[in-house]
């Protein structure tokens, strides 16, 4: 797992998504858990970015 991805993942999560899987389906459905509340957009970004770590 990045640690620069989490950090972006923690204070940016769209940013920390983006930077894992590009202007996919993920990006927007964090975009939009974020604009909801900020914790959710921060555990789905963690979620995605854990789950394309090779």
């Amino acid at each position: 797992m990045s640690i620069i991805r989490i950090i972006c993942a923690i204070f940016l999560p769209p940013l920390g998504v983006f930077l894992t899987v590009g202007l996919g389906g993920a990006f927007w459905l964090n975009i939009l858990l974020t604009l909801l509340g900020g914790l959710p957009g921060i555990i789905h970004a963690v979620w995605v970015i854990a789950k394309h770590d090779k």
